[in-house]
């Protein structure tokens, strides 16, 4: 079985993480990488992304390739020269404007080529269970995280975990749809137990065509919900979705950073 590839998305504006927080404190370097909007790059002991490319590593994968913008050149020069990782290969791909996260994954079409990839966010540090979860499937697919375990075992609060994009999961266990802001009566319909979308994919081709192909959606950006729904419409692709009941880290604002911070004391680093 081919080994994929991972994609993280870390071109994003950061426009949450730029704006100021009275309520969060932060360290003189934390509130300069944040004024940036990298947040990938905000220390937590060290950069926040080491953690999430640790995680990729534990869990043996080993080639990645980082969406970034034309300006993160202070990305590439840490992993070049400082961090140095030894059990990864990185890889760039450059999203020469933030178009949405589809146009994102598009951006890195030549460095996946034709293997399966794994696409992930960049302000997020999921579970090594769930990276193992992607790399067993034989197709494409989702892991998708029980709403209330979120709120228990993340740093995510009870009423931004109900903000999020829900999964609706067919009886055969595949995917039917990824639905944003979903409103009381769709809220319904899911039953008891609410999994969400936290943007932790594996792709094969047709679905990199089809982010390459997806329409602008009415805020202006090409988007991944809107690309599966285009790759299961028009190349017949299906998603096998994985449950867990795990937390997922997010950081997202600057009030995330002391909570995440807490979360990750003590997790040892290895790139």
């Amino acid at each position: 079985m081919q080994r994929p590839i991972v994609v993280i998305l870390a071109r994003g504006l950061g426009t949450r993480m730029r704006r100021g927080d009275p309520g969060a404190t932060l360290a003189d370097e934390q509130a300069r990488v944040a004024d940036t909007g990298v947040k990938a790059m905000i220390p937590i002991g060290r950069p926040f992304l080491d953690y999430v490319l640790s995680g990729l590593a534990d869990a043996g994968l080993r080639e990645v390739c980082l969406v970034i913008g034309p300006e993160h050149g202070a990305i590439r020069e840490y992993y070049g020269t400082t961090a140095r990782p030894s059990r990864l290969h990185i890889e760039y791909a450059i999203q020469a404007r933030p178009l949405g996260t589809a146009d994102a994954v598009a951006s890195a079409s030549d460095v996946v080529g034709e293997r399966p990839c794994l696409v992930l966010n960049s302000d997020n540090y999921y579970p090594v269970e769930a990276y193992r979860a992607l790399v067993a499937m034989d197709g494409p697919g989702l892991v998708a995280f029980e709403r209330d375990a979120m709120a228990r075992l993340g740093n995510v609060p009870a009423e931004r975990a109900g903000q999020l994009a829900v999964v609706r999961i067919g009886s055969d266990g595949h995917l039917l749809d990824v639905i944003e802001k979903p409103d009381e009566a769709t809220l319904a319909s899911l039953g008891s137990e609410v999994y969400l979308s936290m943007n932790c994919w594996r792709f094969d081709r047709t679905v990199l065509d089809a982010c390459g192909r997806v329409a602008p959606s009415a805020r202006g950006e090409r988007e991944l919900p809107d690309a599966v729904r285009l790759a299961q419409r028009e190349a017949g692709t299906t998603f096998r979705v994985v449950r867990l009941k795990a937390g997922v880290l997010d950081l997202s604002s600057r009030s995330d950073v002391a909570g995440v911070a807490r979360h990750l004391a003590g997790v040892e680093v290895r790139l």
